[in-house]
Parts: structure tokens; C-alpha cells; sequence
């Protein structure tokens, strides 16, 4: 603890999947956590597991967690950083990748700005940022959409205007689905969009079964790719 100051709010990366922490993450995420005993995190099972898997030596027992997640108040998140006001430096872990993107992380991030708490970013794998380094499309202009709807005739809109956008814009266009409907996804991609519309296709990313390939729709059909359960990131630009 330091009484005269506040402490700092680290975001702290995790692997995107199950391999091994050290290979995609620098030394300072075992440093920080190995010299932090608060945590924000998303699932404290999964989170106690990674903290064990970096810090096998650190002692569970000292770990303060508070859960993040769709179930948690909203007048509960401030609270999560009086640590900090007391002088604790706090670390917010993602389920996967990097806190704040595509992430509750960012309602602590924003409130600790409010407060005048330092935020520290580590450096970490983002599926986002990794997709997009190796698909071959616009880096220079480029938008994360999150989840398409999932209603049919709406996804088909929203593929559709998205289509329009990276046109008019020469954007790049990323969204991710929940793994189990990536399949359904990908086949409305090749049905809705133009033939010649660049499809990027980044799955099981940083891991040994990691796939990534940029196509036009028209060349797609002569891909049999399984995409079920596992995690992807898809990439449009007409």
C-alpha cells in the first residue's frame, strides 16, 4: 500500500485460448500480477486459474476478485476501485485478450478516468488487431462492429449496409458471433454479399489450430472450412 498516492488501474491481457500464458504474453503481466492482490474480473474460476498458471507461487488466498459480468449492478462498479483510492494498485482481466475491447472492462476504465486513477495498459493478443494485421485489408480505415443481430432478415441488412459502408468509406469491416452460430454466419456472408466483396476469415487465433485466409466471396465456395465452437473474427471490404 502507498498512502500518498492512489494506486494504479491495470489492464491486464490474457492468452485466447489455451496455451501457454509466456508465449503471447510479455513479462510484465506476471510482474504486475505477481505484485497485485485486486482484480476485476469476468469469471473468477477462470481468472484464479490464469493468475495460478503465471504466478504458480502467488498465494490464492490473498486475491481480492470482484466479478464483472452482464449479472453485475451498475452502481456496484465504483466500488470495484476504492482499493485504488486507498493506495492498491487493482487489475482488470478479461475472459480472453484485451480488457476494455469488446469487453465490460471499459465501465471501470471510464469511471477511473472520473476518479483521477492512472490507467496502465499492458501490452497483450487482441483478436481484433491480430485479424486485422493478417488479412491484407485496409488497417488504415477500419470499424469493429461487435455481434451482428442475430434475427435473419436483419443480419442480412446489417451485412448488407456494412457492405455499403466499406465501399463508400474504403473501410475494413470486423465483427465477431458466438462460435457455435459462426458457421451460419459465414455461409449468409457468401450468399449476401457481392462476389467479389474481400471475405477475411481469422479463427483460433495465437493457437497451434489457428486458421486465417482472405478471399473474395466468389472464391470462398471451394473452402470447406469447420468453424464451429471455434473462436473468429470476421473481416468484410468491398
Amino acid at each position: 500500500m502507498n498512502s500518498n498516492k492512489l494506486g494504479k488501474l491495470f489492464l491486464i491481457p490474457t492468452t485466447l485460448g489455451e496455451n501457454e500464458p509466456l508465449e503471447v504474453l510479455p513479462i510484465s503481466i506476471k510482474r504486475t500480477i505477481e505484485n497485485t492482490n485486486y482484480f476485476i474480473v469476468e469469471n473468477e474460476k477462470t481468472a484464479r486459474r490464469f493468475i495460478k498458471k503465471i504466478s504458480s507461487g502467488k498465494s490464492q488466498s490473498q486475491l481480492n476478485l470482484e466479478s464483472l459480468n452482464k449479472f453485475t449492478e451498475p452502481e456496484m462498479i465504483p466500488t470495484f476501485l476504492q482499493p485504488c483510492l486507498d493506495g492498491h494498485d487493482v487489475g482488470i482481466i478479461s475472459e480472453a485478450g484485451c480488457p476494455g475491447i469488446a469487453d465490460p472492462g471499459a465501465d471501470v476504465v471510464r469511471i477511473a478516468h472520473e476518479k483521477n486513477i492512472q490507467v496502465v495498459p499492458l501490452v497483450g493478443p487482441s483478436s481484433i488487431l491480430l485479424a486485422l494485421m493478417s488479412s491484407g485489408l485496409n488497417g488504415q480505415n477500419f470499424a469493429f462492429n461487435g455481434y451482428l443481430p442475430i434475427e435473419s432478415g436483419e443480419r442480412k441488412g446489417a451485412i448488407k449496409r456494412l457492405e455499403k459502408l466499406s465501399k463508400d468509406a474504403n473501410q475494413s469491416q470486423l465483427f465477431i458471433e458466438t462460435p457455435y452460430r459462426n458457421e451460419k454466419l459465414f455461409a449468409e456472408l457468401c450468399k449476401t454479399l457481392n462476389q467479389f466483396t474481400k471475405v477475411c476469415v481469422a479463427c483460433d487465433i495465437t493457437l497451434p489450430t489457428e486458421y486465417i485466409k482472405t478471399k473474395m466471396v466468389k472464391d470462398w465456395s471451394s473452402e470447406n472450412i469447420d468453424l464451429h465452437k471455434r473462436p473468429t473474427i470476421f473481416i468484410i471490404q468491398a
